[in-house]
């Protein structure tokens, strides 16, 4: 073979060769460009811009810091599904665990017959054995279950006044669910009864801590009503309710809506409860009050299934009969009727004796009339005595003879019904009973005309007049905090709260003042305040801070001596911060220098319920409560301890100022 030839194939091999390589090469940029840009393009369409993509051959790299390992899964998830998920290379690092948020802290206890539970997630710096120490002083001798975990993240601001108050809360509340975060509260509760739930429901509000919401869910069982008792008048007075209840409430819907269109006007307190003697109870109550109406007035008086029905004197006996007889005919089964027209009185009646007994406003009874005998009295100064205050009881009552049959009874039973009453008198006469007065207690006529119906009987005449009066009720006439920041504001208006100069050691004339606000708080029961204490300008501010954090101090344990509910009331010192008049001058500074007390307001949320994150995660309900006023002794007890710190403070204060420069001297002036 000649030398041309071998050399003619070896340049077609090598020409092939590099052809071959060329071509390869492109192939591979090719791939890799395409891997690349669709790699990106998708990453990008989901949201994945922080990723960093590159490729090699058939490989494809991704790079970058991903928020989470779950965004880092989900990114090579996304690359695999463009190219084979072989091919992709994880070259991505995950945030600093450090810079994670904190989980969310939340706690939940649960107490009924069997013990208490607590459940949830808290922070690692709280005292869980000294909390679970203090719920099992608050439950006495209830078993307590710790479920919680423990998590080693800052604990939220407002952490350790939410448990506190859950604490508090847990003591009055025999059966409740209270779910809690740093920022909302919500207590599930049931009560004995519609007074305790009222109460309670106050209580819980005004002691909430600032910062943290509330809901509240508590509810009482319906009482059970015997008799069960309505009462309707149509007087010269008008139409009104003496006792209303019902079994539901579309029942007192229909009841009361009858005795609008008989003429009642106002508001109509008729009570829902258990023990309705039949499910026809709205229809017959329809039908009798009708029937007073279209008597042109009177009396009817339901005890169960008992109606009483008298009508006014001179109505005439056709239209008695006619309005009695369509009645009989309308009520449902069960319902007995007992119908009674007044006769005239008779012109010739000897004298009628008369049993009278008035209750004051301040408590005083005074008894006068006629008893039977001289052991019968004895029984009635004795039975009223028990049933009011024993020193309050006025005797003069006379013996008489020819009493009818049953006075006595009929006098203590007048007695009784009175002492639901915050003041009014009774009447007993051989015919009648009258109880006319006011009170504090809503449901104090429906009890009152449920006694008399079960103890005098059917047919038996008496008239109640019974009036409630919110001001009365110790529930309602509360005033409100707003309205006690409101009246110590006024006090402080025309007096000051003056301390020695320098100190924290309020003055000789601040005694006075200091009783004045303290029974203000006392009528306004327990409610969240904080008492700030204010200085001028003049000095070291640090100082002007410690002196009026003292100053505060000192009249928070002026109030606990003067047997304050202060549990839920704070000191607070702001120094120099908050001015109200100008430093610059001598009056200003005056003013500046003083005590203020804030109401501190609960905010509300609208719903009645939220969730509660568990520990896996998982939502759960949360519903919607604080002790009772048993802090008023320990209160006074560790009062002289704290005022002995804050002197302690004061003086400390005082002696740093004696010994620093003339810009210290003006501490002293505060």
């Amino acid at each position: 073979m000649r030398l041309s030839s071998v050399f003619a194939i070896g340049g077609v091999f090598l020409t092939a060769a590099i052809l071959c390589l060329v071509c390869a090469r492109f192939a591979v940029s090719v791939v890799e460009d395409t891997s690349r840009h669709s790699v990106r393009n998708t990453l990008d369409e989901n949201g994945m811009t922080w990723t960093e993509v590159d490729a090699n051959g058939l490989h494809v790299f991704l790079a970058g810091t991903a928020p989470s390992e779950a965004t880092r899964f989900k990114a090579l998830s996304i690359a695999g599904s463009v190219v084979d998920a072989a091919r992709v290379i994880d070259q991505m690092l995950v945030q600093d665990t450090g810079q994670i948020a904190a989980p969310r802290f939340s706690m939940e206890i649960l107490r009924n017959d069997s013990g208490v539970s607590l459940i949830g997630l808290v922070p690692a710096s709280m005292d869980r054995d000294g909390f679970v120490e203090q719920v099992e002083a608050a439950v006495e001798s209830e078993p307590v279950a710790d479920f919680l975990e423990s998590a080693d993240y800052p604990a939220p601001e407002t952490w350790e006044a939410a448990t506190a108050y859950a604490l508090r809360s847990l003591k009055d509340l025999k059966r409740t669910k209270i779910s809690l975060d740093a920022e909302q509260i919500s207590v599930t509760a049931m009560t004995e009864s519609a007074a305790v739930k009222a109460d309670m429901e106050t209580r819980l509000a005004r002691r909430l801590p600032d910062g943290v919401k509330l809901a509240l869910n508590i509810s009482a069982p319906r009482p059970v009503i015997t008799p069960f008792t309505l009462r309707f008048v149509i007087g010269e007075e008008g139409a009104r309710f003496d006792a209303c209840s019902a079994d539901t409430e579309a029942a007192r819907e229909r009841i009361v809506k009858a005795a609008r269109a008989a003429g009642l006007t106002g508001k109509a307190n008729c009570l829902i409860g258990l023990g309705v003697p039949s499910p026809n109870w709205a229809v017959a109550a329809e039908q009798a009050i009708k029937a007073v109406d279209d008597l042109g007035g009177g009396v009817v008086t339901f005890s169960d299934a008992d109606i009483s029905l008298v009508a006014l004197e001179g109505t005439p006996q056709g239209e008695f009969d006619n309005v009695v007889g369509t009645l009989e005919s309308a009520l449902p089964e069960v319902f007995a009727l007992h119908a009674v027209l007044p006769e005239p009185p008779d012109e010739t009646t000897p004298e009628t004796p008369e049993f009278t007994a008035t209750l004051s406003p301040e408590g005083m009874v005074q008894i006068r009339g006629r008893i039977a005998t001289a052991a019968e009295r004895k029984l009635v100064e004795s039975f009223a005595r028990a049933r009011f205050t024993s020193d309050g009881v006025h005797m003069s009552a006379r013996v008489a003879e020819g009493l009818p049959e049953g006075w006595t009874f009929k006098v203590l039973t007048a007695l009784d019904a009175l002492s639901y009453l915050s003041n009014g008198v009774v009447r007993v006469s051989p015919d009648e009973m009258q109880i006319t007065g006011q009170t504090g207690q809503a449901d104090a006529g429906s009890i009152i005309s449920g006694m008399l119906s079960e103890k005098l009987g059917e047919g038996a005449q008496y008239e109640i007049d019974v009036r409630y009066r919110e001001e009365l009720d110790p529930v309602a006439s509360l005033p409100t905090p707003e309205e006690c920041e409101s009246r110590i504001a006024r006090i402080q208006e025309t007096r000051k709260i003056n301390f020695e100069p320098g100190s924290a050691n309020i003055d000789a004339s601040g005694s006075e003042i200091m009783d004045d606000i303290a029974e203000i708080l006392k009528q306004c029961g327990e409610i969240t305040m904080e008492i700030g204490g204010h200085t001028d300008s003049q000095g070291r501010e640090v100082m002007n801070q410690q002196l009026s954090q003292a100053r505060a101090q000192t009249v928070l344990n002026e109030l606990r001596m003067r047997r304050v509910l202060t549990a839920s009331i704070t000191a607070v010192g702001y120094g120099e911060t908050q001015p109200i008049e100008d430093n610059g001058t001598e009056e200003g500074r005056e003013a500046n220098r003083r005590i203020e007390f804030r109401v501190i307001k609960p905010v509300e949320i609208v719903e009645e319920q939220t969730t509660l994150e568990s520990l896996e995660g998982s939502s759960e309900e949360q519903s919607d409560t604080e002790e009772a006023d048993g802090q008023a002794d320990e209160g006074a007890e560790g009062s002289g301890d704290e005022a002995g710190e804050a002197e302690e403070g004061a003086a400390d204060a005082a002696d740093s100022a004696d010994g620093e420069t003339q810009e210290d001297t003006a501490d002293e002036q505060n």
